[in-house]
């Protein structure tokens, strides 16, 4: 869940960068962004930019340690709900309070969030396929299909220049909303779900309509930005 953008124009320290532009259109972002602001100038000196990388990404492991120890425990279902906040609060700041601070490190900045991303959403996923709330091969076919989704943000942040943090309405932040509803329905009802008479995991419902959907946000988006480097690239 990324901060700070951009796209490499030549590579090697003291060569040219250009920032890409930061595309995030959701159900939230107006209210984060003032909440985040609210943050950043309120931030103790102390605290860095890395700081809040590392608080966040350790939330994000320990989503997945959640997940996982909720087969034994359900409460851990409401931890899950707190390291969620925390994920938020470390990984949508730090950006934030580099470009408050004026302090920022752009190609350090967007290599390794994306690096703690990917790690981050396999510790997700591996212990959401631990908990025994989603069927382990749904979990994996939920991880490639995110993975595949974020190799297509990358390229097209590189290629033309634009890092698109949502799709449709829905970033990180909504992800995370949707994370801590669920979490509420499995303490509260357990992981089951019927309609019309058949049970299925409440989970696996709801990842394989994720799947779906970011599916079909990776192929609209390769053949768009396909087509826009064709016309740009037009040979004679």
């Amino acid at each position: 869940m990324p901060t700070i953008p951009g796209s490499v124009e030549k590579t090697g320290a003291g060569n040219s960068f250009k920032n890409a532009t930061r595309v995030q259109v959701s159900f939230v972002t107006a209210a984060e962004k003032r909440a985040l602001a609210w943050f950043a100038a309120r931030m103790p000196a102390w605290v860095g930019s890395d700081h809040l990388t590392i608080l966040g990404f350790a939330a994000q492991i320990m989503v997945g340690v959640s997940y996982a120890l909720s087969r034994y425990n359900k409460i851990w279902l409401l931890w899950g709900i707190l390291f969620l906040a925390v994920n938020w609060f470390g990984d949508s700041l730090d950006g934030t309070l580099a470009r408050f601070r004026n302090r920022q490190r752009p190609r350090y900045g967007f290599y390794v969030d994306h690096v703690i991303d990917a790690i981050g959403s396999t510790a997700l996923m591996v212990g959401l396929a631990l908990s025994g709330v989603m069927t382990p091969i749904i979990a994996l076919a939920l991880l490639v299909a995110f993975l595949l989704l974020a190799i297509e943000v990358y390229l097209a942040t590189y290629t033309i220049g634009s890092f698109h943090l949502s799709f449709f309405n829905l970033g990180p932040t909504e992800i995370r909303i949707i994370l801590a509803i669920g979490n509420i329905a499995l303490y509260v009802r357990g992981p089951w779900a019927h309609i019309s008479g058949h049970a299925f995991l409440l989970f696996d419902g709801g990842a394989v309509v994720s799947i779906i959907v970011m599916n079909i946000m990776f192929l609209y988006a390769a053949i768009k930005h396909t087509a826009q480097l064709y016309r740009e690239e037009r040979l004679p």
